[in-house]
């Protein structure tokens, strides 16, 4: 593929970043139809092999939907999810007005191995608890969320009931472990087929992958933490302070 010339690339991402100003702006609701190609190419002046580039984009990225014979509407809102805060998953969707909910991929104890013993900061052959589930609001996909803890921590844990509560909330009221801060590294990544099939995406779909630990108050890691959310469910609020007293 020939690459676009200079002129035509600043007039695509023109039209993307319009049509996302009024969709966060509220101008179309979800379930909208938004112009069409013929209409929003007369409105820019350009071509319509532009305006469909504009589109696929919005589309890949959650903003938009395209039905077949019937045009593009706007998909339903993303969720803004805060990073200044430790909350948990159960947490936010409540926040939300959504049912939070989760089905375990799987759930097992194992030696904690190199990288996790010093993630973790304990010694390679202690047992540490592994769980993988999908989180849904809903009952729909909404991420991939992957948690390693040591086990000498929170023993018994495989028996509890992580299907149906909070990881945080057995931490706090079962174990009396005093969660305090995480710290947290964000990347785009695209969905493979494994992963899209798990969160319901297309292949090649974006997502956001949310990898950290989390610290007691005492400054222990008490967890690993991995989440890969829906680009097209969820965008992040980042709160950051010049001067942090």
């Amino acid at each position: 593929m020939l690459p676009m010339e200079p002129d035509r690339i600043t007039r695509y991402l023109d039209i993307k970043k319009w049509l996302r100003d009024v969709i966060m702006r509220g101008d179309y609701a979800p379930g909208d139809r938004i112009p069409s190609e013929h209409e929003l190419a007369a409105q820019f002046k350009v071509s319509r092999a532009t305006v469909r580039r504009a589109l696929y984009e919005l589309m890949l990225e959650g903003w938009v939907n395209k039905i077949q014979g019937k045009g593009t509407f706007v998909a339903n809102k993303k969720y803004r999810q805060t990073l200044s805060r430790l909350t948990s998953f159960t947490e936010d969707m409540r926040e939300f007005g959504l049912e939070p909910g989760a089905r375990i991929l799987y759930c097992r104890l194992e030696e904690a191995g190199e990288v996790m013993a010093k993630t973790l900061a304990i010694n390679e052959q202690d047992t540490v608890f592994h769980i993988a589930r999908i989180r849904l609001a809903n009952g729909s996909p909404m991420a991939l969320n992957t948690s390693v803890l040591p086990y000498k921590y929170v023993p018994g844990i495989e028996k509890v009931d992580l299907q149906q509560q909070s990881l945080y909330y057995i931490l706090e009221t079962i174990y009396h472990l005093h969660l305090w801060r995480s710290e947290h590294v964000i990347e785009p990544i695209l969905a493979d087929a494994h992963i899209a099939e798990l969160l319901q995406v297309k292949p090649g779909a974006p997502l956001l992958r949310v990898e950290g630990v989390v610290y007691l108050k005492n400054n222990t890691p008490i967890e690993w933490t991995e989440m890969i959310y829906r680009a097209d469910k969820y965008r992040f609020s980042i709160l950051a302070l010049r001067h942090p007293s």
